[in-house]
Formats: structure tokens, C-alpha cells, sequence
């Protein structure tokens, strides 16, 4: 301790050298990365020197702190759940987390000094930030990570065998799986909700659901999932299954099963979708079930490709299609679209519209995976390398969980539609204009006059929940918004019975959703009670239960789920 003021002292009297050369690596890493070639960077760097200073200083003061503990030897704790367990302690294994959470607290507080007024430089910078510190936890290597190197021993090498069997059967794959792809069966374990396929064509079969009440109401519920997923993650097993639940309520339910697309499909386009699925799904449920009004339901892009299809049958003069409108974290509004918006810009989608798209180029698909992995990390910690780690250096094997199953079943989009989407929503954000053309019609949301739910989730790092709020201020009809808690998944999938989470309401729907969560109640439990209460008074009277699935003109094909969820 007798040495301390001299230590001190001699870091206080050097100039920000730490501080200084973390900023000159900052540099470096923008000015050759082709994110920020043609972007005027030089003052973003120019933070005042007493700033810099009293980084350092605080920097020096912890680092000294962490050094005289591994001195002492004494244990180390931490909260951050990548080192909670107890060979963490140690003062060896403690001392490199202890210095890398350090560090990384350190460069994210750099970053908050710097001067990056352009919103997209910003999440860009914070974007590779962040990669680089969670790619560089000593957590993820071998060598430095305790739990590992104990499996190891005490398996007697089993553990590395494991993991190394988990990579190769990952790189096969190409991708990072966070449930083995036989935990579950679709048909037998998960998408097990009895019913028949009524229709198929290139781009979708239609499922209708036989019923699991007496009673049902007379307008049916028309379901359309994302297309970069299996539809399933609205049917999992019997206790979370949304669909289900709502047979149980006593409505029909009409469903669309996406095709996982192959080369044979790849020249489709976003009008193909609207007018071949979207709107073809409207047409054959509401023939199906007498022309009734249907409750049309839209989950992520599922929600975008329903409410264009409806703007599109406004546009087109046909009326009382529909009897209300559920979108669940859905955009339309695409101003701010969160963590995605680093990766988009015009180079980026113009590449893509020459490599896949058709513009100037050959027609190709969008591969499914690249998509998951792109989601993953965006949250690297908790859905990229947590599993690199127990998998990998720990020789684990995943956890059983459906939705980790769904999340990895994913589906390929035709190049032409997805680059249509990507110019049209998130680089341009075309759809709200009321000038954009689809179908050979001019799309206007605003006559879109039906009652509308909205549910955003509070974390959602997908679809932000205030973008999903602006959804209001677009629609013409009476607009409830809803804000349930946890993620894009898990906030939806939520069903009553587990009496989990919360859920936010509010009788007012201002402009602005800030304003909106001021006066917001918190409620207990899940947002379905909300919602399926709402739904009642768009349901139509009840009548006995609609047994026999299709029309004379609509035949059954096969059971579901159906060729196209196994594909």
C-alpha cells in the first residue's frame, strides 16, 4: 500500500495515453471499413482533453483496484451470468473477466463522448463496438475459460469430442442451432393442432382448423405468419399454441403455411405475394365460410403482406372483406427500425438487386439462415456465443426448447421479393407515402377503416415497439394498442394459462407513444385475455361449430400441417 501514491502518481502525470491510443484504434477501424469510407469522421474524434483526462483517470483508479485484488488474491464476484459460476472466482480466471468487463465498460464510455450526429455512422459504430467486446470475452476460448477446462478434465476429454462433433454438425448446416433437429417432430410434437389443407398453390397452402368447442362464432380468423419462418411458432405445443387457445375460445381459424422456396420459385415477386397469397388467402376463407367478414391477423412482415393486401383491395373497390385487424409487432412505419438499420443502406440493397433480385443480374433466393444469423447476433451475448460456449468448449448439448426449434426451422425468400422489400420498407420507407404502387393500384393505408389491435413488445430488438405504435397514426380505424412485456417471440407467445409477464394498456392512442406509456396501466399476466376480449365484439353471434373443413369448391387436399411446414 506504501507504493500506491507513487503508481498513482506516476499515471496521473502521463498524458491520456490508454484513452488516447483507444480512440487512434477507433480511427483506424472506421477509416477502413467500407461502412464509413465517404463519411466525414475526423470530428467525431474530438473529444476535449479534460474529458480524455478524466477517463483515464477513472480507468487508472479501477484498473489499480483490480490489480491490488489479484494481488491479495482475494475471490472475485460478478453478476454478469457469462461468469457467474464459481471457477470464476479465482483470482487467475477472475482477474481476466474482472479486466475485460473493465475494458469494455471503458470503450463503450468512449464511444458515448464521441460526436456522431448522423444516426446511422452512430448505430454502426456501436454495431461493431460491441461485436469486437462480445467476440473478445475470455469466456468464449478455450484456454481461459475455467468451466471448460473443468468439463474437460472430469469427462476425461469427452466434453472436447462432444463439442467438436456440435461444430462440424453445425457448419454443415450453416447455421449456429440452438435446439438439435431431433428434439422435435413438426406434425408429432410441435404444429399438432388437428386440421386440413383447403387450398395450395406456389406460394402457400391454407389451413383450416377443425373446431374444439361446440359454439363458434360466425366470422372466422384468418392467420398470416412471417414468411422467413415456419408458421408453427403460432401452433407449438398444445399449452403455448395460439392457435389452439382461439379454437378453444370458440372461433375459426384459417391459417396461411408459407412454402420454404426453392429455385423453382425464385423469380416471385412482392405483387405475387400480395395478390397470390395474401389476398388469394382472404378470397378462399371468406368462400369457405359464406362470405363473412373475416378478423384478419398479422404477425411481423406476415402483418406488412396483410395490411398491403387490404390497402391493395381498398384500391381495387372491394368493401366488407373485413370485420377487424390484429398486427402483432408488426412495421409499417419503417423510420426506426432498431439494431437492422446498420445494414441497410443503398449499396446494400443494390448489391443484393443484382445478385438475387433481377435487376441487372440473374434471379436467386434469400437464404433462410443467413436471416437467423443475422438475428442472432444482434444480440450476440445471449443469442450467439452463450451457445458457441456450452456447445463448442463445454461439449453441452442445447436445451430442449420448441421456440429455439422454430427459430432455426427457417425458409428461403425469392430474390425478387425480398429485395423489393428491403428498397421499399427499410431503406426508403415507401409504404406509409401513399404513393408507392402495388398490384397496379396506389397503396393507401389511411382507407384502411377497420378496427385495429396493435401489440408491440417492450423489448423487442426486431420490431421496436414504438414503431409498431405508429401503426396508429397511418390506420383510419378505431386504434387499442397494446404493450406486452419480454421480446419478439416470448412477448407474443404468451399464453394465459402460464401466468407469466405483463402486459401494458391505455384507453387513449396519442400521436406520440412516449405520451401514450405516461398514463399506460400495468396489468398482470398475459396480453391474450386483453386481446381475445377485444376480438369477441368483432366476432359475430355464435352458431354450432363448423365441422366439415372446405366447400364443394374448395376440397380438402391433406391434413395438416401439411407438405409445405415440412419442407
Amino acid at each position: 500500500m506504501d507504493q500506491a501514491p507513487s503508481f498513482t502518481s506516476f499515471w496521473s502525470a502521463q498524458t491520456p495515453f490508454v484513452a488516447n491510443f483507444a480512440l487512434q484504434q477507433l480511427r483506424l477501424w472506421v477509416n477502413t471499413s467500407p461502412w464509413f469510407v465517404d463519411t466525414d469522421n475526423a470530428k467525431w474524434f474530438d473529444i476535449p482533453a479534460e474529458r480524455l483526462h478524466q477517463i483515464q483517470s477513472d480507468y487508472q483508479r479501477e484498473w489499480y483496484q483490480l490489480g491490488l485484488q489479484l494481488l491479495s488474491r482475494k475471490p472475485f464476484s460478478f453478476t454478469d451470468k457469462r461468469f457467474a459460476s464459481d471457477n470464476w472466482s479465482s483470482p487467475l480466471f477472475g482477474s481476466l473477466a474482472a479486466y475485460y468487463l473493465l475494458n469494455s465498460r471503458y470503450m463503450m464510455e468512449l464511444l458515448e463522448e464521441l460526436k456522431i450526429e448522423d444516426e446511422k455512422p452512430r448505430q454502426r459504430l456501436y454495431y461493431l463496438v460491441e461485436q469486437a467486446i462480445a467476440a473478445s470475452a475470455p469466456s468464449n476460448f478455450f484456454a481461459s475459460n475455467p468451466d471448460a477446462l473443468e468439463a474437460l478434465v472430469k469427462s476425461n476429454g469427452v466434453s472436447l469430442f462432444n463439442g467438436m462433433l456440435h461444430l462440424a454438425s453445425d457448419l454443415k448446416e450453416g447455421k449456429l442451432r440452438q435446439c438439435d433437429s431431433g428434439d422435435f417432430q413438426v406434425g408429432r410434437d410441435v404444429a399438432t393442432t388437428p386440421g386440413d389443407i383447403v387450398f395450395e398453390n406456389e406460394l402457400f397452402q391454407l389451413i383450416q382448423y377443425r373446431p374444439l368447442s361446440e359454439k363458434q362464432y360466425q366470422r372466422p380468423l384468418l392467420i398470416v405468419p412471417p414468411s422467413i419462418n415456419k408458421y408453427y411458432i403460432l401452433d407449438l405445443r398444445p399449452e403455448n399454441s395460439l392457435v389452439r387457445y382461439a379454437l378453444e375460445q370458440g372461433h375459426q381459424v384459417f391459417l396461411v403455411s408459407w412454402r420454404n422456396f426453392d429455385a423453382s420459385c425464385a423469380g416471385k415477386t412482392w405483387d405475387n405475394f400480395i395478390q397470390d397469397a395474401a389476398i388469394k388467402a382472404i378470397k378462399v376463407t371468406r368462400a369457405i365460410s359464406g362470405g363473412q367478414p373475416l378478423n384478419c391477423v398479422g404477425f411481423c412482415i406476415g402483418g406488412t403482406l396483410l395490411s398491403t393486401a387490404l390497402a391493395v383491395l381498398e384500391a381495387q373497390g372491394s368493401k366488407d372483406h373485413i370485420s377487424s385487424l390484429t398486427l402483432l409487432a408488426t412495421f409499417l412505419d419503417y423510420s426506426d427500425t432498431g439494431v437492422i438499420n446498420v445494414f441497410v443502406d443503398e449499396q446494400f440493397v443494390t448489391q443484393r438487386e443484382r445478385t438475387i433480385g433481377g435487376k441487372g443480374g440473374p434471379v436467386g433466393l434469400f437464404r433462410g439462415q443467413d436471416m437467423g444469423n443475422t438475428f442472432s447476433l444482434l444480440r450476440p451475448n445471449e443469442l450467439w456465443w452463450n451457445y458457441t460456449v456450452d456447445k463448442y468448449l463445454k461439449g453441452q448439448k442445447p436445451r430442449t426448447l420448441d421456440m429455439l426449434f422454430w427459430n432455426n426451422d427457417s425458409t428461403n425468400l425469392p430474390g425478387p421479393m425480398y429485395c423489393w422489400y428491403l428498397r421499399h420498407t427499410y431503406l426508403q420507407n415507401d409504404l406509409k407515402s401513399g404513393d408507392l404502387e402495388c398490384c397496379g393500384v396506389r397503396l393507401d393505408l389511411s382507407k384502411i377503416k377497420a378496427p385495429t389491435y396493435l401489440l408491440g413488445t417492450q423489448d423487442d430488438h426486431i420490431v421496436p415497439w414504438r414503431s409498431a405504435y405508429n401503426t396508429s397514426n397511418l390506420l383510419s380505424g378505431k386504434i387499442r394498442f397494446v404493450l406486452g412485456a419480454s421480446g419478439h417471440i416470448a412477448g407474443v407467445i404468451n399464453p394465459p394459462a402460464q401466468n407469466k409477464r405483463h402486459y401494458w394498456t391505455n384507453e387513449q392512442t396519442p400521436a406520440d407513444p412516449d405520451i401514450w406509456m405516461e398514463t399506460a396501466e400495468k396489468k398482470p399476466g398475459s396480453w391474450w385475455n386483453d386481446w381475445f376480449a377485444w376480438l369477441v365484439q368483432h366476432a359475430g353471434e355464435q352458431g354450432p361449430a363448423v365441422k366439415q373443413s372446405g366447400n364443394r369448391e374448395y376440397q380438402v387436399i391433406e391434413a395438416a400441417p401439411g407438405r409445405y411446414v415440412k419442407g
